[in-house]
């Protein structure tokens, strides 16, 4: 099974109502090691996108996610437009012009997001940031496609994968962004990054297949 571009457009959504969701909670995580506005911004991006998807909606899925990107870009503050404007370029750049993705497509788009996430943000795993929930939700996927997992399979691999590194930030040190100037004292808390990018997988579990 393929996903088409109105399944796009529905993940598209389906993340922009989570994060609309879950405003409070990213920013309360956000708040004691960096500059608690995550959620605010994310929601604030996403609901730019939701005005502007009706206008792509008859694009390749190249084009909408081109369009994500730049709309992140202009109108989320911090470090989270430019690395999720990323994601969402580079995601688009290696779709363009396809009407479907299969399996392999999806893998592909992620894993050039997080590429462009790498080179844009200059972090590693284990940074305390959303590299650390991007990187296992990838690395599941590729697992499950290895081994046959048809799409649904894959996507709820990658979920679970992601929601673990989303967790495993709880202990690190954070020596990427605001919290690294905290040194030792972000340890103990929850990546906001890591956590928005967790709901980018178990939205995409939930539309996709």
């Amino acid at each position: 099974m393929n996903i088409t571009r109105d399944k796009i457009i529905a993940w598209i959504e389906a993340f922009a109502a989570v994060l609309s969701e879950n405003k409070a909670y990213l920013t309360d995580l956000d708040s004691p090691i960096g500059d608690a506005d995550h959620g605010i911004n994310m929601d604030r991006g996403f609901q730019a996108v939701l005005n502007k998807l009706p206008s792509v909606s008859n694009q390749d899925i190249g084009a909408i996610f081109k369009m994500v990107s730049m709309t992140l870009i202009s109108t989320v503050g911090g470090a989270s437009g430019p690395l999720y404007g990323t994601y969402f370029m580079q995601m688009g750049m290696v779709t363009n012009g396809k009407l479907e993705l299969t399996l392999e497509d999806w893998i592909l788009a992620v894993e050039s997001g997080l590429n462009g996430v790498i080179r844009r943000g200059k972090a590693n795993p284990g940074d305390k940031t959303m590299i650390d929930s991007l990187l296992p939700g990838l690395e599941a996927l590729k697992a499950a496609a290895n081994d046959s997992a048809s799409l649904a399979e894959a996507l709820e691999k990658s979920t679970a994968a992601a929601e673990q590194g989303m967790k495993d930030t709880i202990p690190l040190v954070a020596k990427k962004g605001r919290a690294s100037y905290l040194g030792e004292r972000s340890a103990g808390h929850q990546d906001p990054g890591a956590t928005s990018s967790y709901f980018l997988f178990k939205t995409a579990a939930e539309v996709l297949p």
